[in-house]
């Protein structure tokens, strides 16, 4: 439920601290007071649209903060994205005078998506046009679903999965002939590929052998040139080594400074020692070998020409034979018809399991609902009408299912129900969609699902009277329902339902330093009875009013159940 509402800078509201309790609570005001503020306000920290627009006049941003307890099935949810989890669940939404908009969970930083998957967990708005969704079908099928409780999201992933392979299928089949040349195409790149057969590596291979081949009498020359200068030249290297150190050898007894030359010398005959005979082993397997230098050529020039034809770097050649045998082992699958139509069948065949149980359960609930719909019906100034619900094939798969749902009614007893829209006038309509809506709120609760705060948004325009007293009373039924662990706010305009309510808040109107201000405050007791005074005769208050509003205020806490109204 709704703990408490802070709002800041936001539209014509400076500041403004509301709590709230379990229970019916009414929101009443001068027309123009600005009583969806709240609402607008709450639809925004749920992740509604919002834009600069909200942002009071000279203020750099709106602040608002909505304070709920945590539903028990939301603690998971909350923990697996990332947030804190705890029994208050704060919900902080900021947009500054440029429109841009920042949101948070519980101090973490949120996106709105994030936000309104909480909404319909937090909150249930039914607004003051909401009869206008019982003519679409869309909207019945989702009330009708919710009586129900039943969980739409398997059937229409089955749905989906069924779509997928409808559209692979007729798509294969649709373009077999393209497939064919491209299937051909392929065959003939791969066959051109496989007579090179280029292996990982192979070309690095290719190229430091054909490099040592091609250049093999200059290698040799060059080896044979080094060898003869290190043991066969007069002098050679080694010769001069040796003269050199027998020198040096020769003295070293008189100063010891000349030993490290002595030493470095000896390291050099050793070094010298075994390049000449690394070099003489080098000319001793050197091989000019001119028919494997014209394989390589042959081979190279190969890689070349595929590679130049194919526009490759050479060494791309192997992982372009293996992309191509993938792309071709795809296309003969995906052409493969009775493999498709395979698939197509299991996933019908998943699909219809949904559809089927959904139309039971659809079929189950209907006759309920409509029956519990027509019972308000008669307390709602309807004496005699009916409520039923038409449950119609649709002309192929749905993702929600194989049937729609129509609403139909019949305004006074012996009629024939029909289509909603074509017999009930402006003020039933809005009556229908009061016992709809009251109905389906209970029962969301007793499926254990429903929203703790239900918001009804002068829902209650059209109708007066007894009526309205009864509207007054069954929506603090409603708030009273569930063991406390309901909370019902309505804006309304009419006294015998605020007359109802647990708590009153009243919005009003006032100009601070030059601005337009909207300010929300709970009022109790004459002040209460003020405000209903007002509602019933305008702002001059008489005896007559305050008088009135007193009885009326005294009846709605006298009387518990409500009673039948009158058309």
């Amino acid at each position: 439920m709704l703990r408490h509402l802070s709002l800041k800078d936001f539209v014509i509201v400076p500041t403004l601290e509301l709590d709230f309790e379990p229970g019916f609570a009414v929101l009443t005001g001068e027309t123009g007071a600005g009583k969806s503020i709240l609402i607008d306000a709450l639809q925004l920290a749920l992740g509604g649209r919002g834009d600069a627009g909200v942002v009071r006049e000279g203020a750099a941003k709106a602040e608002i903060t909505a304070e709920f307890d945590t539903p028990a099935h939301l603690r998971g949810w909350l923990d697996e994205a990332g947030f804190d989890v705890d029994d208050v669940l704060l919900l902080r939404r900021v947009i500054d005078a440029a429109g841009k908009s920042r949101a948070w969970i519980n101090g973490g930083s949120a996106t709105l998506t994030q936000l309104r998957e909480l909404a319909d967990h937090l909150l249930d708005i039914h607004g003051q046009h909401a009869w206008q969704g019982l003519t679409r079908p869309a909207a019945v099928r989702e009330l009708l679903d919710g009586f129900a409780g039943l969980d739409t999201a398997p059937l229409a992933r089955a749905h989906a999965t069924w779509k997928q392979a409808l559209e692979a299928l007729q798509k294969a089949q649709g373009l077999q002939a393209e497939a064919q040349r491209e299937r051909e195409r392929l065959a003939w790149q791969i066959a051109e590929l496989d007579r090179l057969a280029p292996a990982d590596g192979e070309w690095d291979e290719l190229n430091a052998e054909h490099g040592r081949l091609s250049h093999g009498q200059s290698l040799i020359d060059a080896a044979k040139s080094a060898l003869d200068a290190l043991d066969d030249a007069e002098p050679s290297a080694q010769s001069l080594a040796a003269g050199a150190l027998d020198q040096l050898e020769r003295v070293l007894d008189h100063d010891a400074r000349l030993l490290p030359a002595v030493q470095a010398l000896r390291d050099v005959q050793a070094q010298l020692a075994d390049a000449s005979h690394t070099l003489a082993g080098y000319l001793h397997k050197a091989d000019l070998d001119p028919e494997r230098l014209a394989e390589l050529d042959e081979r190279v020039s190969a890689w070349m020409t595929l590679a130049r034809r194919y526009r490759r770097p050479p060494e791309e050649l192997p992982a372009l034979l293996a992309q191509w045998r993938a792309e071709l082992a795809a296309l003969d699958a995906a052409s493969d018809p009775a493999q498709l139509e395979a698939a197509l069948a299991t996933a019908r065949q998943a699909f219809d399991q949904q559809a089927q149980a959904a139309t039971r359960a659809r079929r189950q609930a209907a006759p309920a609902l409509a029956a519990a719909v027509t019972a308000a019906m008669q307390q709602l100034g309807m004496a005699g009408g009916q409520f039923d619900i038409a449950l119609n094939a649709t002309d192929g798969p749905q993702s929600w299912g194989v049937e729609s749902a129509e609403f139909l009614v019949a305004g006074h007893a012996g009629s024939t129900p029909r289509p909603l829209a074509k017999v009930a006038s402006g003020g039933e309509l809005s009556r229908i969609a009061l016992a709809i809506a009251v109905t389906t709120s209970q029962a969301a609760n007793t499926h254990g699902h429903a929203p703790g705060t239900l918001i009804f948004d002068e829902i209650d325009v059209g109708i007066g009277g007894a009526v309205a007293e009864t509207v007054g009373r069954l929506m603090k039924q409603l708030g009273h329902a569930a063991d406390g662990q309901r909370q019902v706010l309505a804006v309304t305009h009419l006294p015998q339902v605020a007359a109802c309510a647990d708590r009153h808040l009243v919005v009003a109107k006032s100009l601070q330093d030059g601005a337009t201000a909207s300010r929300v405050a709970p009022v109790a007791g004459e002040a209460r009875v003020a405000e209903i005074a007002r509602m019933l005769g305008g702002e001059r208050l008489s005896s007559t009013s305050l008088a009135h509003a007193q009885e009326m205020l005294a009846a709605s806490t006298s009387t518990a159940k409500p009673r039948k109204a009158k058309s």
